[in-house]
């Protein structure tokens, strides 16, 4: 799964912006747009409630601008995940941010 850029602002977006899925419950996709100010080196991974890493979406350093990126419920063996509530990880340079996923089947 590779993050794409999103080419909709004109402007380059002056702080680190990690928005909520959507939608959120999901099946079986969701979303996951993000808003970057300066360069960086992006990781976002998924934990299960755990704490176990079961998917990294987007490993890659990345320029300034806006990002969306999608999970469509599948681990990083390429398996479904099963129901339930996700962590998603967003790390860049020494910003972390934390968000909840949940997937209903």
């Amino acid at each position: 799964i590779n993050a794409t850029s999103l080419k909709s602002r004109n402007k380059t977006p002056d702080a680190y912006v990690l928005k909520q899925n959507y939608p959120n419950p999901f099946n079986p996709n969701t979303t996951i747009q993000y808003h970057i100010p300066k360069s960086g080196f992006v990781k976002m991974d998924i934990y299960n409630m755990l704490g176990q890493k079961i998917k990294t979406l987007v490993n890659m350093k990345q320029n300034p601008g806006d990002y969306s990126v999608q999970w469509n419920g599948i681990n990083g063996r390429n398996q479904p995940v099963s129901s339930g509530i996700y962590l998603l990880r967003f790390k860049i340079n020494e910003i972390s941010k934390f968000q909840k996923l949940i997937l209903l089947k």
